[in-house]
């Protein structure tokens, strides 16, 4: 999996923290997005029971491999486009939606001549 640089600010990391806590849906849009906030995701120092990842301000690479059996810890649902065939990228959507999913979802896409890897032809994935 490549390498992507990011900064995530202050102000973005405190409006997304924000919505989260008040149980707001965190829509990533696109991979890059996915993959910065997963990377930014850390949970407080202080003892709880269940997890409550919240994003910290961050600038670096990041280096996340999302595959199939990730936890995704901050972004609860994915607007992306058709990745190619083989491509880290598609396993990153599996492993958010499940494979049978998305595999039944490029079927519908190649039934309906849907444009891959380009703008225009995208799913949400909730």
């Amino acid at each position: 999996m490549h390498a992507e640089w990011f900064e995530l600010s202050k102000y973005t990391a405190d409006i997304l923290n924000k919505a989260k806590k008040e149980g707001h849906r965190i829509i990533a849009v696109g991979t890059t997005a996915t993959r910065v906030l997963e990377s930014c995701a850390i949970t407080p120092l202080s003892p709880i029971t269940k997890p409550n990842y919240y994003l910290k301000e961050q600038s670096g690479e990041t280096k996340i491999f999302i595959k199939p059996g990730y936890k995704f810890k901050f972004v609860d649902a994915l607007i992306t486009n058709f990745h190619l065939p083989c491509s880290t990228l598609l396993l990153l959507v599996c492993a958010f939606a499940g494979r049978n999913k998305i595999m039944k979802a490029y079927r519908e896409a190649i039934k309906k001549e849907y444009r891959f890897y380009s703008f225009g032809d995208a799913m949400l994935i909730l």
